[in-house]
């Protein structure tokens, strides 16, 4: 089935899943919005999704995917070592949580077929949501750049933490540019979405997000430069364009870049290095080591982990950490084995803005935004459904001609 054919429905699913993943926590509002109300909407969202998912494929048709296999593997240890309560009934709810996640990831899996009718989905419902953060900004100045988070941008509607906005802004810039670059968009359009972005995106002040992006466009754009003239103009221009900021505009970048800390307190990252000794100078159990404490809120001592895979591992143990770095080498590998193309640097793309993100960033091991930008790059890297569900044909054998002396010999 092509991306022509896929159900409008479904990128109401996706929108949901996006509205899901946005969470709870976060800088204060405008309007005060308690936190249950917030669960209920994000929880309802998701919820919603699994029961529109199943409404549009009754018939339960799902694509083989690695990836989803990989996740339903990690939800499977996750109830194992959520089991024991360690971490208190929360850590079941958030097993349900990500058990409907995947499953509505199972049935969307359909229409997986290397298109880019979910890339648009994405960019879609991310920039609404960046949509609402700049009419907060322009609403309260005050709250949006309040002096909690040093004026760093945050959500003044909904409560969005600045390496949150960080992260959508960068996503969607990323996947805009390849989109232009595969001259899947008018210029027209790209410009309305990457510029306010852009803005959005320097007034959070977030390094992970800017790294991720810069890095993950080269190494997408990179695997266009064979087969793609515009990807080689545009790499060209990128590389003056960064040598003459870097000369003429050194200062204002390291003023931007280490936003006011000390340089002991930048080379300790915000003081998440010392949470991280913490949690690994822990004592544990062999079974904590080998299945963790179960789902949690991504925190240790009280303090958020920040990093992916220190996260996993104290909440899913090395195995949890196993599946999550083989979710990672598979699509990148499947990546690296594709032929180049859009869909394959769209991939490549998210695949390595996840990687890169996950040193300062949690939620490769629960339902996240991350999760969701790694299945946008499974369904790229996913095969044309045409050809993956065309039959083996097997060789016409002639019909061999039978004499009709031998047809009445038969008879008699």
């Amino acid at each position: 089935m092509g991306a022509d054919h896929t159900p409008k429905i479904v990128g109401t699913v996706w929108g949901l899943l996006v509205l899901n993943t946005l969470g709870s926590a976060g800088a204060k509002t405008i309007i005060p919005l308690p936190r249950s109300l917030i669960q209920m909407v994000t929880m309802g969202a998701l919820v919603a999704a699994f029961a529109l998912a199943l409404a549009v494929n009754l018939r339960l048709r799902i694509r083989a995917s690695s990836f989803v296999f990989l996740l339903t593997l990690l939800l499977v240890e996750s109830v194992i070592s959520s089991a024991n309560l360690e971490s208190g009934f929360g850590a079941l709810f958030r097993c349900f949580r990500l058990a409907l996640f995947v499953g509505t990831l199972w049935l969307l899996s359909r229409w997986w077929n290397g298109g880019l009718t979910f890339v648009r989905y994405h960019i879609r419902m991310y920039f609404a949501v960046l949509g609402s953060v700049a009419t907060g900004l322009v609403v309260s100045p005050g709250a949006a750049l309040p002096d909690l988070y040093g004026g760093r941008l945050v959500g003044a509607l909904w409560p969005l933490t600045p390496p949150q906005i960080g992260q959508y802004a960068a996503v969607i810039i990323g996947l805009t540019v390849l989109l232009v670059l595969g001259r899947r968009t008018d210029r027209a359009s790209a410009v309305v979405v990457i510029v306010p972005s852009f803005v959005l995106l320097a007034l959070t002040h977030t390094r992970t997000a800017t790294l991720g992006l810069f890095i993950g466009l080269a190494l997408a754009i990179g695997s266009l430069i064979l087969t793609s003239a515009a990807a080689r103009r545009f790499f060209t221009w990128a590389v003056l364009c960064a040598v003459v900021a870097a000369v003429g505009f050194a200062s204002a970048l390291q003023a931007w870049f280490l936003r006011g800390q000390s340089k002991e307190n930048f080379s300790n990252l915000t003081g998440r290095a010392k949470v991280w000794d913490a949690l690994l100078a822990a004592p544990r159990s062999t079974s904590e080591q080998l299945f963790g404490v179960g789902l949690g809120d991504k925190s240790f001592g009280g303090l958020p982990i920040d990093n992916s895979w220190l996260a996993v591992y104290n909440e899913q143990g090395l195995i949890g950490v196993t599946l999550v770095a083989a979710v990672i080498i598979v699509l990148g590998g499947v990546a690296l084995l594709r032929p180049p193309s859009l869909q394959r640097a769209c991939a490549i793309f998210l695949i390595s803005y996840c990687a890169i993100a996950s040193y300062t960033e949690a939620g490769l091991g629960d339902a996240s935004p991350y999760l969701l930008h790694l299945a946008l790059a499974a369904s790229l890297l996913a095969a044309p459904a045409q050809a993956a569900a065309a039959p083996l044909s097997m060789p016409e054998v002639p019909r061999r001609h039978i004499p009709r002396w031998a047809q009445r010999s038969e008879v008699t």
